[in-house]
C-alpha cells in the first residue's frame, strides 16, 4: 500500500468527476476506494479486503483530503466464522469449514472443469435443521437421523478463458441415515442469487426428500 500517499495527492489535485459527485451526495460521510482487481461486477458483492480505504467527506459535500487506509486491504481470504463459531451440533460434517468449502468447489468444478475457487465467505448465521426420535434411554436426548444446513455465501471463481466471477447465493446440505453407519445419504444444492429465508424454507422440504425412493413420473 506504499503508493497510497502519491495516489491520494494525485486524486486531490484533480479528483475524478465521479468522486466529486459521490462526495456531493454524501456530505459528512465517506466514500470507499475499491481495488477492482479483486472483484468481478462493480455493482456486485465487494469483500472487505478489496476496499483500500475511505475518503472522508466534509459537511459541505467536499473531500476533506483525509484518506483512512483499510488495514485489512489485500487479497480476499476464506471466512467461515459464521459457521465454525456456531454452537449448533455439526459433528455430522466432520471439519465444517473444509467440508462445506470442498462441496462448494465440487459443485462448481463439475459444471466448469478447471475452475478455481479463490475464496469463500459465509455471510450470515446459517440455518440448521435436525430430526430424529427421542432416545429410549433418556427423554432429553435425540437420536439424530437427519441434519441439514443452509448457508448464504459469496465466493470468487475463475475458469479457463473467463474473467473472475464473484457469485452469491445459498449453499444447502442435507444428510440422512446418520444413525445407521453405512447407509448415510447426502445431497447438496448451490442456489445462486438465492435468499437465505427462501433457502431455509426449502431446507424444511429437502430434509424429508433425501433418501426417499424416487417416484415414477405421474405418481
Amino acid at each position: 500500500m506504499g503508493d497510497i500517499p502519491a495516489e491520494q495527492r494525485r486524486i486531490l489535485q484533480s479528483p475524478p468527476p465521479e468522486l466529486v459527485a459521490e462526495a456531493a451526495a454524501n456530505p459528512g460521510g465517506s466514500i470507499a476506494a475499491i481495488d477492482y482487481a479483486y472483484i468481478g461486477d462493480p455493482d456486485g458483492y465487494v469483500p472487505a479486503e478489496a476496499v483500500r480505504g475511505v475518503w472522508r467527506v466534509g459537511p459541505d459535500g467536499k473531500l476533506t483530503g483525509e484518506f483512512e487506509e483499510n488495514p485489512g486491504y489485500g487479497p480476499p481470504k476464506d471466512d467461515f466464522a459464521r459457521l465454525t463459531d456456531s454452537d449448533h451440533w455439526l459433528e455430522w460434517l466432520g471439519d465444517p469449514a473444509a467440508a462445506v468449502r470442498g462441496s462448494i468447489v465440487d459443485c462448481l468444478t463439475s459444471q466448469a472443469p478447471g475452475a478455481v475457487v479463490e475464496w469463500v465467505k459465509i455471510l450470515d448465521d446459517p440455518r440448521y435443521l435436525t430430526g430424529g426420535p427421542r432416545s429410549p434411554e433418556r427423554d432429553d436426548l435425540m437420536i439424530v437421523r437427519r441434519a441439514g444446513l443452509a448457508a448464504s455465501f459469496a465466493l470468487a471463481v475463475t475458469a479457463p478463458g473467463r474473467e473472475r466471477d464473484v457469485l452469491t447465493g445459498v449453499f444447502s446440505w442435507v444428510a440422512v441415515g446418520l444413525d445407521r453407519p453405512g447407509e448415510r445419504k447426502d445431497r447438496v444444492w448451490l442456489d445462486l442469487r438465492a435468499d437465505l429465508d427462501w433457502a431455509a424454507a426449502e431446507l424444511g422440504k429437502r430434509i424429508h426428500l433425501v433418501g426417499e425412493p424416487e417416484q415414477e413420473p405421474g405418481a
